[in-house]
């Protein structure tokens, strides 16, 4: 493992195309499993001028049944979507919540897929589809995650809340952010570069206006990453292309799905591919993708590692997983195999089988929304939001070594 080195992560705004279209599959995946616990749903979001378009498999008690829709729930989808829009901000000419366009291509969930998933006889819950899930813990930040996904983050979250408050009003939803870091013996010791786009008002890509908005930046940026990290060294890049006033899906085509790497660590860890929003728990994309965050978290909780990475496997239809592989990276203070074994001996976690999962970390709930933008990792577990950022197994974990 290189000890020194420079490492870059970037996030996304609440704004962006793709971050749009990850919001309104989870309030899609929320507005189901509030009417079904049971539901099922694989919701993809298009979206691009002033039009949404809605696609995927989905069966829900009282919604959708039978290939057919229940009366109002058409009309309680499309107020869904257009006042998660609504919330995010866009008021635009070339993208409004309230004359947008919108399409609902919502179908019946496949019969041949049902029948692998769905428990039946002596038969339990299968997997909703094959793939390899990774999960990540590394004892950069309080969080325990990658600090340089964690300070890209908190940039575009802190200038969000300054547009939605007004502290900001120059600021339009669109945005990007990037962190350089320099690392040390493994730990951050330097921001190298910082990179923030922004969509703005008219206006505010030149003059007194232009040095507005980048004074404001700079100054975000000190407040998120500690002063002895920034430097007269530091180069920033604010909107390097020097206009940034037409952006969200009126710039670009949003799609579900597509910043896998904003939604998990930045780059500093494998990714298994599969994407996490418009999926109910039942697809392991998502809740095989938390749970193994939240084992990797908790062991580095414990102290048994600096840095853990956490692989598991799963054939659609199937309940057992495949494998389960632990890399603590050389910083372990146990073997990998031996917090395998550990991690398998804990009954409350039922397996590790999909049904295992949703019970003990309670996934069946409309829970996923907030997950969409931010990332999904390295949040504040409140109430039943993020379960999987809680550390309680720490001791059980410790117990079983």
């Amino acid at each position: 493992m290189r000890s020194n080195y420079l490492f870059t992560s970037e996030s996304v705004s609440e704004g962006h195309p793709d971050k749009v279209a990850d919001q309104i599959s989870d309030a899609i995946v929320d507005l189901f499993l509030s009417k079904d616990p049971e539901a099922r749903i694989a919701c993809e979001t298009l979206t691009t001028t002033q039009l949404v378009v809605l696609a995927g498999e989905i069966r829900c008690k009282g919604v959708y049944e039978n290939g057919a829709w229940a009366p109002g729930a058409q009309e309680e989808i499309e107020r869904t979507v257009r006042e998660t829009v609504k919330r995010i901000g866009y008021e635009q000419d070339g993208f409004h919540w309230e004359t947008l366009r919108f399409e609902n291509n919502l179908h019946a969930q496949s019969a041949h897929i049902a029948q692998g998933v769905d428990a039946s006889g002596n038969k339990d819950e299968g997997a909703g589809d094959q793939g390899i899930m990774f999960g990540y813990a590394a004892n950069d930040t309080p969080d325990l995650m990658p600090a340089t996904l964690y300070y890209s983050h908190k940039i575009l979250e802190t200038m969000a809340a300054d547009r939605h408050s007004k502290a900001a009003p120059f600021l339009e939803p669109d945005a990007k952010s990037q962190v350089t870091l320099r690392y040390e013996g493994s730990k951050p010791v330097a921001c190298t570069a910082v990179v923030v786009s922004t969509q703005h008002a008219k206006g505010y890509d030149q003059g007194d206006k232009e040095a507005e908005l980048k004074a404001y930046v700079k100054g975000v940026v000190a407040k998120v990453i500690p002063a002895d990290l920034l430097s007269d060294e530091t180069v920033y890049h604010i909107n390097p292309t020097g206009s940034f006033e037409i952006g969200g899906p009126d710039g670009d085509a949003g799609l579900t799905g597509r910043k896998i790497i904003v939604d998990t660590y930045g780059g500093a860890s494998p990714h298994g591919g599969g994407a996490f929003s418009g999926k109910d728990p039942t697809k392991v994309d998502r809740s095989a993708a938390y749970i193994t965050r939240y084992l990797a978290k908790n062991v580095v909780a414990a102290g048994l590692a600096q840095r853990c990475t956490i692989q598991i496997a799963y054939a659609i239809g199937v309940a057992e997983p495949l494998s389960l592989y632990v890399d603590t990276h050389g910083t372990g203070t146990v073997g990998d195999d031996r917090i395998e074994d550990a991690i398998k001996s804990l009954k409350e976690l039922g397996g590790l089988t999909p049904r295992g999962i949703r019970t003990h970390l309670g996934l069946n709930k409309p829970i996923y929304q907030p997950t969409a933008a931010y990332g999904h990792f390295g949040r504040k577990p409140e109430g039943d939001f993020f379960p999987w950022e809680k550390t309680d197994l720490v001791d059980k974990l410790k117990a079983a070594l």
